[in-house]
């Protein structure tokens, strides 16, 4: 047993100023260590286990003798209980790091999502959307929340107030939530159900999105009117509005066209073959050119690698074309829409197969097992229906007749 000191007053005890280790009685092994820089600290020396260890017990004068003696008489009790104090001080402090590292907030775990999934997105508005959704809507409510202990009310919390008001933005949101919750579950930091999942769960408290209000498609052209907005598009300048043009002529998309690159386009076999990491889908996707698509392309001078390149020689703005339509005064209609105008026309004017037109259009396949056994891309029948919209597109539609469109001939 150790042998006990004079026991110190806490004024001599305050006096204690020369360096080395000082003990001050009270309480077997108790001393307070002053170095040479003038810190003082409080050890305890003890037997643990048959080996003699020295304990810390804080820093003087912020742990006071009184505090020192209450500390050094608690270790001594776990020693005489059979605990060693060290041991189980480090596992303590080794579980509150633990716990600080497997703790995630929310907002940090969304974060850290994104970052993650960005390179799988198709473009960088996809991820700019999940941005602005959560931290408009999800962070506010649950952003400061550890993931681990995010349960249904705090996500009813997030969608309520816009589930019947901006059903669209909340259906949208609800998976986003969903998504970065399994993230954070699979990475350790949340366990358990996902409470922001929809089947058999959501769907039970909440009204279904599609019965709440109708999608809002993008606003598109009627067909009919396809050849006298071609005329009026024809006549304005500017890249953005052969991009424009070229993205109508094409059924593509408007990100699709304005990164398309001379080495994709094949003028000689009429082909446009876009890679797959410009697509939405993640697949290689071959348009078939029509004649006046090729008229266009020939049109259009070869300054840089991009067809359609801004001033700066770089992509053009996503906005662009929606400038286009704006200075034609058609804010009424969308680039994107364009895409339903020829959806609608394959249905309602011509016999090509659905499977034709979507083909076009570079959707996906929802049926798993069709998606299994459809090798081909159809393309030359593509090549045909392309053929026929290049031609629809030329003619201006009137009650009495169809008057075809001329092009300008290049100077």
């Amino acid at each position: 047993m150790a042998r006990k000191a004079k026991e110190l007053s806490a004024l001599e005890v305050g006096r204690l100023a020369v360096p080395g280790l000082r003990f001050v009685g009270g309480v077997a092994g108790l001393a307070l260590q002053v170095a040479s820089s003038g810190a003082r600290s409080w050890i305890l020396r003890v037997m643990i286990g048959g080996k003699r260890r020295e304990m810390g017990l804080g820093g003087f004068p912020d742990v006071t003798l009184a505090g020192a003696k209450e500390a050094a008489r608690a270790a001594r009790q776990k020693i005489k209980d059979g605990i060693d104090p060290i041991g189980d001080a480090q596992a303590k402090r080794s579980a509150l790091a633990a716990a600080r590292a497997a703790s995630m907030t929310f907002s940090q775990a969304a974060t850290a999502y994104i970052a993650a999934m960005e390179s799988e997105w198709s473009n960088d508005k996809h991820a700019s959307q999940w941005r602005n959704t959560l931290s408009s809507y999800a962070f506010p409510v649950i952003g400061k929340i550890f993931v681990r202990d995010i349960d249904q009310s705090h996500v009813m919390q997030v969608l309520e107030p816009i589930w019947l008001t901006k059903t669209e933005t909340a259906k949208r949101l609800r998976g986003r939530i969903e998504n970065v919750l399994d993230w954070a579950r699979v990475r350790g930091y949340r366990s358990g159900e996902n409470p922001a999942r929809w089947r058999g769960h959501l769907d039970m408290i909440l009204p279904t999105p599609g019965k709440v209000q109708r999608t809002k498609h993008h606003p598109a052209l009627p067909f009919s009117d396809l050849g006298e907005f071609m005329v009026k598009l024809r006549q304005q300048e500017g890249t953005g509005a052969r991009a424009l043009e070229f993205a109508i002529l094409t059924a593509a998309r408007s990100g699709e066209v304005r990164g398309a690159s001379w080495s994709e386009i094949d003028m000689a076999d009429a082909t446009w073959t876009i890679l797959a990491d410009r697509m939405k889908a993640r697949r290689e996707h071959r348009v078939a050119l029509n004649k006046e698509a090729i008229a266009l392309l020939e049109s259009l001078p070869r300054t840089h690698e991009l067809v359609f390149p801004n001033s700066k020689g770089t992509i053009l703005s996503d906005m662009t074309l929606t400038a286009v339509l704006r200075r034609m005064k058609r804010g009424d209609i969308t680039a994107h829409g364009f895409r339903s105008t020829f959806r609608d026309w394959c249905s309602e004017r011509t016999n090509y197969p659905r499977d034709v037109a979507e083909m076009a259009l570079a959707h996906a396949i929802g049926d798993k097992v069709e998606a299994a056994y459809r090798r081909g891309d159809l393309f030359e029948k593509r090549r045909l229906m392309m053929r026929d919209w290049g031609r629809f597109s030329a003619q201006v539609q009137t009650e009495a007749r169809v008057v075809p469109i001329k092009r300008k001939k290049k100077m």
